[in-house]
């Protein structure tokens, strides 16, 4: 049985949330932890130090290496995450659960399960244009195109993130071994979901440690961090990385051509997981 525990969405969907509710709840401070050390019991695959030490001669950073060789390196990177680990260590990941190239994007050798977070994309759409710097038309594009992803970047080497709908189809196509968690039901009813999560872990149930994670971890708690100290995740086009983070913004922000073009798109896993505006 492997260590990594994957923490996966789509950008802009709670991941970081989730996250943020783990550390919280293991390490069970009376403080809410601070968001700049979140990873104590997490860390990103992506995240570029970790694919130094395997840089070929020629080489001197991770940006100069391309998406092929990313791609060779990923599984031993991921190995040494879960042979480093102490236990099971929670990692983020946006990229699909699949292949590039016929290399795997997750060594499931060293995968012990995944949390899947999912969020309507009416809302991931306006989320994505206010954090990376997008047109809403332009954030919609891309969440249509079937292999998209992320730029390789000094911080972090690229992820495969795919269409939203691919996306959320490759990681809910099969239940077993994950818990898949829809964003809304986060926010309508927190204490019913990380339950899910508490047992998910195959931890006891503790209704103290519990409430005290969600205090600490809420949307609220961690915006306010980030007024104060800052985030070391924000990316640089952002103004924040904890915006708004509700629901139904789209019902304001979208004109109905937009919402159209997003619904004839995403129209399965749209209707799967209950994203349809009515009459749609």
């Amino acid at each position: 049985m492997g260590n990594i525990l994957w923490v996966a969405s789509y950008p802009k969907s709670g991941n970081t949330w989730v996250r943020a509710f783990l550390e919280n709840y293991i390490q069970n401070q009376a403080q809410p932890i601070d968001i700049n050390t979140m990873h104590t019991i997490s860390t990103a695959e992506s995240a570029a130090h970790r694919y130094q030490h395997y840089l070929p001669k020629d080489k001197t950073a991770t940006t100069e290496l391309t998406l092929e060789e990313v791609s060779v390196l990923r599984p031993q990177v991921q190995a040494d995450i879960a042979h480093q680990a102490n236990g099971t260590t929670f990692v983020k990941t946006h990229n699909y659960l699949g292949e590039y190239n016929g290399h795997p994007l997750h060594n499931s050798s060293v995968t012990s399960g995944a949390i899947y977070v999912v969020r309507n994309p009416l809302d991931v759409a306006i989320s994505m244009a206010n954090y990376f710097g997008y047109s809403i038309d332009e954030a919609i594009a891309y969440m249509a195109e079937e292999m998209t992803g992320t730029p390789n970047e000094a911080p972090h080497v690229p992820q495969i993130i795919t269409s939203w709908s691919m996306h959320v189809s490759s990681w809910t196509a099969d239940d077993a071994s994950k818990l898949i968690l829809r964003y809304e039901d986060m926010l309508d009813d927190p204490k019913k979901v990380f339950r899910k999560v508490e047992s998910f872990l195959g931890l006891k149930k503790d209704p103290v440690r519990l409430k005290n994670a969600i205090k600490h971890s809420s949307f609220a708690q961690l915006k306010a961090q980030e007024t104060k100290l800052g985030f070391v995740e924000k990316h640089e086009n952002a103004n924040a990385f904890f915006r708004n983070g509700g629901k139904h913004q789209w019902k304001t922000k979208l004109t109905p051509e937009q919402v159209q073009k997003i619904v004839a798109t995403h129209y399965e896993q749209m209707k799967r997981f209950k994203y349809l505006p009515a009459g749609m």
